[in-house]
């Protein structure tokens, strides 16, 4: 780790844009009297991104169906995307469900060991499992691998048919489902008609385990809120985060009770939302929001924030904050998300005219160099 003098950018603080050096002292932001310096002219020093929620890491993991031999290099390839993307801090949204293949509870055991034992990635990389709520059974064994693993994020999702089921009927995409899943269609119906069945024993099992997970330190969040009643009931049961609310109603009912919330920047970058849901740009213009996450799209943090400025949604350093200051605040981490002295060194350089990232760096190292930017650090 060098001690450098960043100088001649604009260095984004809490307020707006200031021009003057930025020093990087054993990782950290501070004085840096005498140290190397780079002219990095015609660049925006930022706070690195604080990404709440990606699981763009799949299609590393397994490229294809099966091709899942070596999750240690799948997490080096996944460290060099998130790097590139000006990501200092990723959330991996895992998965703990019934469906099957990369979202089964045998995956996330593996997934779990693989994070643990690779060594090198750059990007500080956290788990956020989302367990099925309907799981019953497994209850015991998640609260086992939480522990095990110190995942400090856990999400409840419920992507049961639940519509179709209490008609009596076979849910869409059932066979596909299954065969992903390794089961027969009859077997994968049974079982989610098993699961369907136990709805009302959800949000009590839910509320003991969020209880004692709480107790641990661990965040906690739902899923997909459809409505202010949704969001009540999971607030009733020690979930504090709303993630990723499908309608105003929903976020205006955790706003008011002080949940954070978060949603996803491929729906700013896209102008909306894919499957028809509530609009996260209006939500930023409405105050309704805390932070932007990727979602399924790494680059879509930067994309968002430019969409925003681009639309007259808000000034620069109000979105640069939803993907950086703010999510930090959501997750507790108060070492990072601004360029506050003494913080860490988790450093986007962005290109001023093109909007591009030249360069990451967390913790002061670098993780990612291209271009100009890197010719200037090579000089």
């Amino acid at each position: 780790m060098t001690d450098l003098v960043l100088q001649g950018a604009e260095v984004l603080r809490p307020d707006g844009f200031a021009q003057g050096p930025l020093g990087i002292v054993a990782g950290k932001i501070g004085e840096a009297s005498g140290a190397r310096a780079v002219d990095l002219r015609g660049y925006h020093i930022l706070p690195g991104i604080v990404d709440l929620h990606g699981d763009g890491f799949e299609r590393h993991l397994a490229p294809r169906r099966g091709a899942m031999k070596n999750l240690g290099d799948g997490l080096v390839s996944v460290d060099a995307e998130l790097a590139a993307n000006g990501i200092t801090t990723a959330v991996l949204a895992q998965f703990w469900s019934w469906e099957g293949g990369m979202r089964s509870p045998d995956f996330a055991r593996r997934f779990l060991e693989a994070l643990s034992a690779t060594e090198g990635l750059r990007t500080e990389m956290l788990v956020q499992l989302r367990f099925e709520s309907h799981l019953l059974e497994d209850y015991t064994a998640f609260e086992a691998a939480v522990a095990a693993f110190d995942v400090p994020y856990v999400v409840f999702n419920d992507h049961l048919p639940h519509g179709a089921l209490a008609k009596g009927k076979k849910p869409p995409r059932l066979t596909g489902q299954a065969l992903k899943s390794g089961r027969s269609p009859e077997a994968h119906l049974a079982l989610l008609q098993a699961l369907h069945a136990v709805t009302e024993s959800v949000p009590e099992a839910v509320a003991r385990l969020a209880a004692r997970l709480t107790e641990k330190g661990v965040k906690l969040g739902s899923h997909d809120d459809d409505s202010a009643a949704t969001r009540e009931t999971w607030r009733g049961c020690g979930l504090s985060i709303s993630e990723f609310p499908e309608t105003l109603e929903a976020a205006e009912a955790a706003k008011a009770a002080g949940d954070p919330v978060v949603m996803g920047a491929p729906n700013v970058v896209r102008g909306g939302s894919h499957s028809g849901k509530v609009s996260a740009a209006e939500m930023v213009a409405a105050g309704l929001v805390d932070g932007l996450a990727s979602d399924y799209h790494y680059p879509a943090p930067r994309q968002a924030v430019l969409r925003l400025v681009e639309d007259g949604v808000c000034e620069f350093a109000e979105a640069w904050a939803l993907v950086s200051a703010k999510p930090a605040e959501v997750l507790g981490l108060s070492d990072r998300g601004t360029l506050d002295p003494g913080k860490r060194a988790d450093l986007v350089i962005l290109d001023a005219e093109s909007g591009r990232i030249g360069a990451t760096l967390v913790g002061g190292h670098v993780s990612f160099m291209a271009g100009d930017a890197a010719a200037r650090f090579m000089g």
